[in-house]
């Protein structure tokens, strides 16, 4: 099967590759700290008693999960240009991850606060808790166990996602791939060394991923 594997080339280009490894993990994890961010804010924005707010929060969210990200990154990378604004193509992908990620964030965060039943908020304000007390002891406790894996989840599908920047010439790791398949027609091992590194970063999100479902997760004791 690798008879006719050229591991030198692949060698000759390891520089290359790792410097893209480098901005795939970058942008990956600006992207999902922003997003994040976004996503609470919108969740708050959805769950909103302000009509206003809680419009254009859905607005937001529900206009991002029925579009591509594909079509995203170019509105950005081609349409604000021709509306006087310029951004490099870095902080474009981080914008358009960060935005595209940050709507379904805002849905898995509403699950899990959503998730908690209704009495148990209703005993709480019996007891005289106020709201912020509420969210800390009652709602956001249980919350977290219900989140954290697919919050971890997205994570791994943003990751993936960083490969079409490639498309907007961002030096990552899908842009490596192609950058030696072009210079010197071997696409067998540049995308081989490609998925290999994708595969190393998914193994080390799955490895947190893993490790939140025994530590961070509030399981009952039986």
């Amino acid at each position: 099967m690798f008879k006719d594997f050229n591991f030198r080339i692949i060698s000759e280009y390891m520089p290359f590759f790792l410097e893209g490894l480098r901005n795939t993990f970058l942008i990956s994890i600006v992207s999902i700290f922003l997003a994040l961010i976004v996503g609470i804010l919108a969740c708050a924005g959805r769950l909103s008693r302000w009509k206003m707010l809680r419009a254009i929060s859905i607005a937001y969210i529900e206009s991002i999960r029925s579009t591509p990200l594909l079509v995203q990154i170019y509105f950005f990378y081609f349409g604000l240009p021709t509306l006087g604004i310029r951004i490099p193509e870095i902080q474009t992908g981080i914008l358009a991850l960060m935005l595209n990620s940050g709507a379904y964030i805002a849905e898995i965060v509403r699950a899990g606060i959503t998730s908690v039943e209704s009495g148990q908020i209703e005993a709480g304000i019996s007891s005289g808790l106020n709201y912020f007390q509420r969210m800390r002891f009652i709602v956001l406790p249980q919350a977290l166990g219900v989140t954290v894996p697919p919050l971890l989840g997205q994570s791994i599908v943003l990751v993936k996602d960083s490969a079409l920047l490639s498309l907007i010439s961002v030096l990552e790791l899908t842009r490596c791939g192609q950058t030696l398949t072009s210079e010197r027609f071997m696409p067998t091992e540049a995308f081989f060394t490609v998925a290999f590194f994708y595969l190393c970063i998914y193994f080390c999100l799955k490895t947190v991923a893993d490790w939140s479902q025994k530590k961070l997760i509030f399981r009952e004791a039986y």
